[in-house]
């Protein structure tokens, strides 16, 4: 774990400006997380609970008998199982491949391109206003670069910072600019620019993200030895201000070791389906699914990024500006400018 987050905040750009809204929170359960030193530390625990890893072996195919996965190839070698766990991420080609699943639709995935800069700590603290190791999340939204729809994201961690966007296929394969190029331009953004002077750059990424919600989720994500979790399962939920990934990850898995266990002990039948199912409707990551199925579509509308930050902007400037004429009643001001944005 990096900084526990206790500053939070939201903001609607404009190509040139921006309207924040943030809160502070003492005390919170969020955390910032280098999934670089996660992961591995992760691996270790799981080793020390007698897990066999295998780094850099490469699944070639699922090994079945008689209609039941009950293994993996790789190369000319079969690691059999009792049980196989699909975690490959958005991009499911072995579940694909083997008609587990479909390919999911393209407006339903996005793609999320990070870095990972250098900043000394007491720069952290002194350019977020944190202490006591405090950690700051600041969420971005509208147009984050050339008009596209998306959202973007800054995390403070102990020594770095996490930068990124997060932009739909859709509107990807439209755009004349490469995707690298975006996350450039993004970063001479006034609202953005001022935050990450003087760092440099540690690690560059890219990652597909299946924001689709529950209404893109395999209608079968588990079956004959085996189950899909993770990116696989498509279980990633965009609320409107932030893509819950990582935790709703952890739930899900969550779900998918308590049907194995389950299984394992009481010989369950060998389609996890309904087990895996049960559990997972029971889980967090059920209801939170259940809670925004709605917003993949809403996120859809032009008017979520692009007028919105517009108005909000108007509204701001016309509140704060002390010019000639006096600030007209709120809701005079309001009416006025939401009758301009259409």
């Amino acid at each position: 774990l990096e900084r526990r987050i206790t500053h939070e905040s939201l903001s609607l750009l404009t190509p040139d400006g921006a309207t924040t809204f943030s809160s502070l929170q003492p005390g919170g359960e969020s955390w910032s997380v280098l999934r670089a030193r996660f992961d591995p530390w992760l691996v270790a625990e799981a080793e020390k609970e007698g897990v066999e890893c295998i780094p850099g072996a490469t699944v070639d195919a699922l090994y079945e008998e008689n209609g039941r996965v009950c293994g993996v190839i790789c190369g000319d070698d079969i690691l059999h199982a009792r049980y196989v766990v699909l975690a490959e991420g958005a991009n499911s080609v072995l579940a694909e491949r083997h008609g587990l699943v479909t390919r999911p639709a393209g407006e339903a995935m996005a793609l999320g391109i990070k870095e990972v800069l250098t900043l000394e700590p007491s720069a952290i603290e002194e350019r977020f206003h944190l202490e006591n190791n405090e950690g700051a999340a600041l969420l971005f939204s509208g147009g984050i670069c050339d008009d596209l729809p998306g959202g973007a994201f800054l995390y403070t961690n102990q020594q770095t910072l996490s930068l990124g966007i997060v932009c739909p296929l859709s509107s990807l394969t439209q755009s004349s600019v490469p995707a690298s190029e975006l996350l450039t331009r993004f970063k001479t953004h006034p609202a953005v620019r001022p935050l990450i002077k003087n760092t440099e750059l540690l690690e560059y990424g890219a990652h597909l993200v299946p924001e689709g919600g529950l209404r893109s989720m395999p209608v079968q994500y588990a079956g004959n030895g085996w189950l899909l979790v993770g990116d696989a399962l498509r279980s990633c939920v965009n609320t409107g201000i932030s893509v819950r990934g990582m935790d709703m990850a952890l739930t899900g898995a969550q779900a998918a070791a308590q049907t194995l266990i389950s299984a394992c002990q009481h010989r369950e039948p060998q389609n996890l389906f309904p087990l895996y199912h049960h559990n997972v409707e029971r889980s967090l990551l059920w209801d939170v699914l259940q809670r925004y199925q709605h917003v993949p579509a809403l996120l859809q509308r032009p008017g979520w990024y692009r007028v919105w930050p517009g108005l909000m902007q108007d509204i701001s400037r016309d509140l704060w500006d002390q010019g000639n004429t006096p600030v007209p009643p709120l809701r005079q001001l309001l009416w006025r400018h939401l009758r301009r944005h259409g």
